[in-house]
C-alpha cells in the first residue's frame, strides 16, 4: 500500500482518521465519491479493483501512461457515508503496487 501524502511520518491510523474528519466536513453523503488510484498496467490489478467494489454502484474510466507502465484508475463510486469511502480505501490498500490518491 502506498498513500501520497505530504508528511511520511504519518501513520496509516492517523492518516485515515484524519481522512475521515475532511470528508466529514466536505462531502454531504450519502452521495458520489470519486477514488483516483494509479496501478501497474496489469489487467489482475484492476481487476481486484473491481472485487472491492462489488454490489456498489459506480463508474470507471481509466488511461495509460505515456509509457504504458502505469495505468490511472478513477471510479466514480455511491458512498454512504465517510466509513464506508474509508472501508474501501482500506481494502484497496490491501492490493500490491496500488497507489492511492
Amino acid at each position: 500500500m502506498e498513500i501520497l501524502t505530504n508528511d511520511e511520518n504519518v501513520s496509516p491510523e492517523e492518516f485515515y482518521a484524519s481522512l475521515k474528519e475532511k470528508l466529514d466536513a466536505t462531502h454531504n453523503f450519502p452521495e458520489d465519491y470519486l477514488f483516483k488510484f494509479i496501478i501497474p498496467s496489469d489487467a489482475e490489478k484492476l481487476t481486484e479493483i473491481y472485487r472491492v467494489f462489488d454490489g456498489v454502484k459506480f463508474t470507471l474510466t481509466n488511461r495509460d501512461s505515456k509509457n504504458g507502465n502505469y495505468t490511472s484508475a478513477n471510479l466514480n463510486a455511491f458512498m454512504l457515508d465517510s466509513d464506508h469511502v474509508i472501508r474501501m480505501y482500506k481494502e484497496v490498500a490491501k492490493i500490491e503496487g496500488v497507489m492511492m490518491l
